[in-house]
């Protein structure tokens, strides 16, 4: 008996990667330029329907920073047909759940309901298309929402301003050169026709992406979406024309302070190429390699062996312009900058003289492989996944080939990114030190 539950439980896992690496989808453009995604599945009684606008914090000018995000909060208010405070309530009373985030690159808005309710899903995303009502009393009340987060997440929390800081200094042409929130200055001084403006210029439907995944049938869901979104008139698209920065070829040092912490974080910081390029995804791998989880190389080393670092890290912050690769380092007790410097200068110093052994290079593959089964484990996973692959890469089937990607990285693709990309004269160092008292 034993055995046999355990063969069903086997033939459950692998029924569930091999449907992990075919999501069956179909994708199609209306006239008015807004291009759609349906994936069926029938196995549980829920639609997630989400619109993914090309519209991000990068989108926006210096000196009225953070529009993005606040329409994040703004696209809520309601619409000449909801009601203000009513678009929530609508969502629960209907056994649904939603929610929007804001990244540097796009904006993502999505309900989820019960099956028999994909109608109403359909229908509010596309009040919300139409004609969003933008009024002083909304910017006034989201407003204060707005810098309330801000002051909640990053002004009075350690380290909160920490990435802001590591976008500040590694971009000078480039819009990733402020944070998505946004500054307090830009958000007071914006003004009700500046919103207005924004709205129009990038809530347009060929400037979006409708992801409906579920239970659905999908004749009935064109049927709906044309009725729903076919008549919402085309708007003009604007090229995405970004000012470049030059390479950096010259290290910079540079020292933040932070009235929030008591202990220092070290941080040094690379611009590494966008998410499209092969080698952002080789870059990844290497972040994953240095300090995912206890046995990486970092944490091994500087947290658990030597116990000079209370918290260390590599990460790889993928963006589609450009993305960053930086170590952060917090030390323990007496150890110096100089110390942790030397420590993670001699772990890249390894990578790019080295290959991996096969051994960490085959627990990688694992981990990549372990990350793909579960990265589309719901269709709110699978709607977010089907959307982004299509308005940042370019190719909404990456959802079943990235891993291919992946597969693909040799040793020595790791070797030679490290080689390219982690070069002492490519990087800026952030001193990050507690602000002195008064």
């Amino acid at each position: 008996m034993k055995k046999r539950l355990l063969s069903v439980a086997a033939a459950a896992f692998f029924g569930m990667a091999l449907n992990a690496q075919q999501i069956k989808f179909e994708e199609y453009d209306l006239p008015n330029g807004l291009h759609v995604i349906l994936h069926q599945d029938n196995s549980a009684p829920v639609v997630t329907t989400g619109v993914m606008y090309h519209v991000g914090a990068k989108d926006e000018v210096k000196g009225r920073t953070g529009f993005a995000h606040f329409f994040e909060h703004l696209l809520f208010e309601g619409t000449p047909n909801i009601k203000r405070g009513e678009w929530f309530k609508i969502v629960s009373s209907n056994g649904g759940q939603n929610n929007a985030n804001t990244t540097n690159d796009r904006t993502y808005y999505y309900e989820t309901f019960p099956s028999n309710n994909e109608q109403l899903g359909l229908w509010m995303e596309a009040e919300r298309m139409r004609h969003a009502v933008i009024n002083q009393v909304g910017v006034d009340t989201q407003r204060e929402v707005v810098k309330e987060e801000k002051r909640l997440r990053m002004d009075n929390q350690p380290y909160g301003n920490l990435f802001t800081t590591i976008q500040k200094n590694l971009f000078t042409n480039h819009p990733y050169n402020w944070p998505t929130i946004g500054s307090m200055e830009d958000l007071n001084s914006a003004k009700l026709e500046e919103f207005q403006a924004f709205y129009k210029k990038y809530y347009v439907p060929n400037n979006a992406t409708l992801v409906v995944a579920g239970d659905i049938k999908p004749e009935q869901t064109k049927k709906w979406i044309e009725t729903y979104y076919g008549g919402i008139p085309k708007g003009t698209i604007y090229p995405k024309d970004f000012p470049k920065d030059a390479p950096i070829t010259q290290e910079k040092e540079v020292t933040a302070t932070d009235p929030n912490i008591q202990l220092p974080a070290y941080i040094f910081a690379y611009r590494t190429p966008g998410n499209k390029e092969k080698d952002a995804y080789v870059l990844d791998m290497l972040s994953s390699y240095l300090s995912n989880g206890k046995s990486s190389v970092l944490y091994k080393k500087l947290v658990d062996q030597d116990k000079k670092a209370l918290q260390v890290a590599a990460f790889n912050q993928g963006l589609e312009d450009y993305s960053i690769f930086a170590f952060f380092a917090i030390p323990m007790g007496q150890t110096t900058k100089q110390a942790l410097q030397s420590d993670i200068d001699a772990e890249i110093k390894k990578l790019q003289t080295t290959l991996i052994s096969e051994e960490d290079y085959q627990k990688l593959q694992n981990q990549y492989e372990n990350q793909f089964v579960n990265s589309n484990s719901s269709i709110q996973g699978i709607a977010a996944s089907l959307a982004t692959n299509h308005v940042l890469m370019g190719n909404t089937n990456l959802i079943n080939k990235e891993i291919d990607i992946y597969r693909g990285i040799t040793r020595q693709d790791l070797q030679n990114a490290a080689k390219k990309y982690l070069n002492s004269n490519q990087r800026i160092i952030i001193n990050y030190v507690p602000e002195k008292k008064k």
